[in-house]
């Protein structure tokens, strides 16, 4: 089954083991590989139960055309900027669909990704507000947005950049009072334990009504128990690498719970933008 080939991992038991049961990918550029790259580096590793990644997305020469971008549906919050104009910087909420970005013909963008939860635990921000788009980061944490304008520019390395995001970030864990809610975590624990394949209404126990346990969804994924395990899903897919031909023969659609095989082909295409034999074209 497509779900065992992937490491089961302990119960969740606090936001701290959110990193060691999830891995959210984004896929590596194909479209003028040779010219645009995508990279993730890690944080200080006092941040890395809040922070996923750090990323960059650049082109190495001038491209002959504007460049499209796609960016798959995570779980994740993101805050990025183009590195040669730092003062326009955005905070992209969690999305349940694939996102596409019109990008000039050279550019370097600069990103961080937060693990689920952790962007409105540091922030105090309602993730629902901000889900399926993004904004101008300004309006939604102004003292972030000033403090990108404030400290980059063009002639930064990596581990510049880097290091100047883990000072703002320690320092900033350091000063906040966390809601380390057992309901919630127990939840998110056992959606990504099982990799997505759940039934919400009666595999979570939380102990609470559904009613409750959406709300704690909505403003710390800033989406509902299911959207989420959807996408979690998703993403334990994209980790496990089927090939297109075991997606046709061994029909492990129906091993990681979708109805037939139009269900998951729809779905997939909507998380993605294209459909699974498109990436799994081996």
């Amino acid at each position: 089954m497509l779900v065992k080939c992937l490491k089961k991992h302990k119960t969740l038991k606090t936001k701290a083991d959110i990193r060691q049961l999830y891995k959210p990918i984004q896929p590596t550029v194909k479209q003028s590989a040779e010219n645009v790259t995508y990279s993730e580096f890690l944080p200080n590793l006092k941040l890395q139960n809040f922070i996923y990644c750090y990323w960059q997305l650049k082109t190495s020469s001038a491209l002959s055309e504007p460049f499209i971008y796609r960016v798959v549906a995570d779980g994740c919050i993101d805050i990025f900027f183009e590195l040669n104009n730092p003062k326009d910087n955005f905070v992209m909420g969690f999305c349940k669909k694939f996102t596409e970005f019109p990008l000039d013909n050279s550019f370097h963008y600069i990103g961080v990704r937060f693990l689920p939860t952790m962007f409105p635990q540091l922030f105090r921000i309602n993730a629902a507000e901000l889900s399926n788009r993004f904004e101008q980061l300004d309006n939604v944490v102004p003292k972030v947005s000033a403090f990108i304008a404030d400290n980059f520019h063009h002639h930064l390395t990596t581990e510049q950049i880097q290091l100047t995001f883990d000072s703002y970030f320690i320092n900033l864990v350091e000063n906040t009072s966390f809601d380390n809610d057992s309901r919630l975590y127990n939840a998110i624990g056992k959606i990504l334990q099982e990799f997505g394949v759940v039934n919400i209404e009666q595999d979570l126990g939380t102990g609470i009504s559904q009613r409750q346990l959406r709300r704690l969804f909505e403003f710390y994924i800033g989406e509902t128990p299911k959207t989420f395990a959807k996408v979690v899903r998703f993403q334990n897919i994209l980790r496990a690498k089927p090939s297109s031909q075991s997606l046709r023969q061994n029909k492990l659609f129906f091993d990681v719970g979708y109805y037939d095989q139009a269900h998951f082909i729809k779905e997939f295409k909507n998380f993605y933008g294209v459909t699974p034999s498109k990436v799994f074209d081996r």
